[in-house]
């Protein structure tokens, strides 16, 4: 998939005036409100039409305002996913799911609603009615309805924004697989990190109406100081565990991790505060910590009285964060060898 965007909107007192390529599979579209993600969105799907530019999807023109063209929403291939659900209350779930995929052409229908109902676990939910359904369920149907239509891309609007902390994280597993699945391209717009982080590989920062930067989501995420916690939370994906006396074992890379929780014989999501990542110059003679971990630093953001350190951990990476008196005290540089200490119950697991 490749996006070439380049146009202009002005909406009341609020300029988008944006230009930017595309090409992989999981972009995230990030910003405070007001920065012009839904603008943009709105523009992209063709629920409202820019003042100039053009938009070409794989160079196919979806509008250009030199040539005229501007093709109706439902001519685009795109699919659309919004905040809230908008399911049609009057209809059943299945009913529901299969609306956009009846009236898709049977020679671009790629995608079996069978197995798509297994991967997102709504199988028992079509004879019900929409009004009985969880917000997560509700947003699992709307993708459902979406997907079956077989667009070339997906726009996701903070589709999760609505949802408590506890039925997010149940969601985005299911999100990941139909997108790995299937292979649709996603534009992902929200502005929680944790979700782009979970969601994307590539991120396009708005800010007051144009593009700030486009970066690997990650990058952006170690480099950002933002948020009211203003720490970092490494992101850590871990098979099943092996009991360990009355802890647990996780192959992680080259070496185990040694947590408090229990996970599934699946995939597990852990997440771990920078925080909680204590360094030492050599392995230190005792520690209540269950995990020490030989790294090398690969490098040092610092902003104000915080510094945050990426180590390479034997090819896996984690984010410790220390305050500067720490980097001086150790002489931590980039290069230099370093043990993490951390405690086997500082791990949350996500999902």
């Amino acid at each position: 998939m490749q996006l070439d965007v380049q146009m202009e909107k002005t909406v009341g007192d609020f300029r988008l005036a944006t230009t930017f390529t595309l090409s992989s599979p999981r972009t995230g579209i990030f910003g405070p409100s007001g920065s012009g993600k839904s603008t943009l969105m709105n523009l992209l799907a063709g629920l409202s039409t820019p003042d100039s530019g053009s938009i070409l999807l794989d160079n196919e023109p979806l509008f250009d305002k030199e040539r005229k063209i501007n093709l109706k929403p439902e001519q685009r291939g795109v699919g659309v996913v919004f905040q809230h659900a908008h399911l049609f209350p009057h209809m059943s779930v299945r009913r529901n799911v299969l609306y956009g995929y009846n009236r898709t052409k049977i020679e671009n229908r790629r995608i079996e609603p069978e197995t798509l109902f297994e991967i997102l676990g709504i199988d028992a939910l079509l004879k019900r009615a929409v009004t009985t359904l969880s917000g997560g369920e509700r947003q699992r149907v709307a993708l459902a309805r979406t997907v079956l239509t077989c667009p070339r891309l997906i726009l996701m609007d903070e589709p999760l924004s609505g949802l408590d902390e506890s039925n997010k994280f149940k969601i985005i597993p299911y999100l990941n697989r139909v997108f790995s699945e299937f292979a649709i391209p996603l534009l992902f717009i929200s502005h929680s990190m944790l979700e782009m982080r979970m969601m994307t590989d590539q991120t396009l920062v708005i800010d007051k109406g144009r593009v700030a930067q486009k970066i690997a989501t990650e990058s952006l995420a170690r480099s950002s100081w933002s948020g009211p916690a203003k720490g970092y939370v490494n992101l850590i994906s871990l098979g099943p565990p092996k009991p360990r006396n009355d802890l647990f074992a996780y192959r992680w890379g080259q070496t185990n991790l040694i947590l408090t929780e229990p996970g599934t014989d699946a995939d597990n999501l852990f997440e771990l505060d920078a925080r909680e990542i204590l360094l030492f110059k050599r392995h230190p003679e005792a520690t209540s910590a269950r995990n020490l971990l030989k790294c090398t630093i690969k490098q040092i953001f610092t902003s104000g009285n915080r510094v945050r350190v990426e180590l390479d951990c034997g090819g896996q990476v984690l984010i410790a964060q220390i305050v500067p008196e720490s980097v001086r005290e150790l002489g931590i540089r980039e290069g230099c060898r370093v043990v993490a200490a951390i405690k086997a119950s500082a791990f949350n697991r996500i999902f």
